[in-house]
Formats: C-alpha cells, structure tokens, sequence
C-alpha cells in the first residue's frame, strides 16, 4: 500500500532533517544568509513543519493547528533543541494521519486547493513530500556553505 511508502519516506527525510539541523557546528549560522541566499536553514526548517502540520495535521486530521507562514520566514534563533523537537512532532503528526488514511482515502479529492487546482490526496501528499525534499537539500546546502566558526 502507498501509505507504508509514504510513511516510509516521511520518516527518512524527516530523520534527515533532524540530521541536519543537529549538524549545525554554529548555532547562529542556522539563521545566516548571504547574497543571494535568501532563506536561512532555520527558516526552512521552519517552513517545512509548518507546511506539514498545517496540511497533514489541521486539513486532513482536524489537530487545530493554526498556521503562521509569515512567521515560518520571519522567527530568528530559535534554539536548534526546539527546531528539533518541532521536527519530532511533525514526524509524529505525519505518521499519524498516514496510519488513519485508507486506499480509498488517498484515492479522494484533497479538501481544499492549495495548488490551485483539484487533485487527490496521494496525488497532493506526493506533492509534499517533494517539497520536503526540495528544501531538505536546500538547508544541507545552507549548513555547507554558512555554517562556518
């Protein structure tokens, strides 16, 4: 079934995820950006929480969870231990509306069109998932490059 990929997949980034921001020799390096690096790692992070608790937890589960995205690019230093810890319940927030999702679930019309358009929900949560990783490679590279002592 596509929802044990799907778990599978969310549980890797999400773990590589918190790689990452463990990774961070300097903690204010998380929220550096330089010429034409316009996101720091930590506002990514940020971001992708958001985004995945906003359309996991509170469009397909009802969590309440209320979505600030201006703040997603807008909060500085945060301690690197609370990014992690928002990366765990996200993890823990994604698993748990994979586990409640039946194949005929996913084969549904998404609530709402984020996209612009109508589409499934597998079709959005793929959707997701390439947004996860999109940026996942995004902060590696920020770390790469600003993370300097």
């Amino acid at each position: 079934m596509i929802t044990e990929s799907l778990k599978s997949l969310y549980t890797r980034d999400l773990n590589k995820l918190k790689i990452e921001i463990e990774s961070y020799q300097n903690e204010e390096a998380l929220w550096k950006i330089d010429k034409d690096i316009l996101n720091s790692g930590g506002n990514l992070c940020l971001h992708l929480v958001g985004n995945l608790k906003h359309f996991f937890g509170t469009i397909l589960g009802n969590s309440g969870y209320v979505r600030n995205r201006e703040e997603e690019f807008s909060l500085k230093n945060i301690p690197k231990s609370e990014l992690i810890q928002q990366v765990e319940e996200t993890l823990n927030v994604v698993i748990s509306i994979l586990d409640q999702l039946a194949e005929e679930d996913l084969a549904k019309e998404y609530p709402i069109e984020p996209l612009g358009y109508k589409m499934t929900t597998e079709y959005f949560l793929i959707h997701l998932f390439g947004h996860l990783s999109y940026h996942l490679g995004q902060i590696n590279y920020h770390r790469r490059l600003l993370d300097i002592l």
